[in-house]
């Protein structure tokens, strides 16, 4: 079953880039499809491979700052290849 996922990482400190930029590059580093903008990072592929990848990624993340939020949503479904019909 494939899933697209929507991450948002907001570090509650100051200096916080590091935290994200190191969590992106791991992302990055998957095997997985990312697409990043200036407000989320979406994450797209099997179920069982983005988990297991986000399981690893986020503790790691939540052990690079003091404060954090981490919003994520999941769709049922790949939408990598999404496009707007307007």
């Amino acid at each position: 079953m494939n899933i697209s996922v929507e991450l948002t990482l907001t570090p509650l400190h100051d200096n916080y880039e590091p935290a994200i930029i190191h969590f992106i590059k791991q992302l990055r580093a998957s095997k997985l499809k990312v697409l990043e903008n200036p407000l989320s990072t979406q994450i797209y592929g099997d179920y069982d491979e983005v988990m297991k990848v986000l399981t690893v990624e986020i503790k790691d993340a939540f052990q690079l700052i003091d404060r954090g939020l981490l919003h994520m949503k999941i769709v049922k479904s790949d939408r990598y290849d999404y496009e707007p019909h307007f």
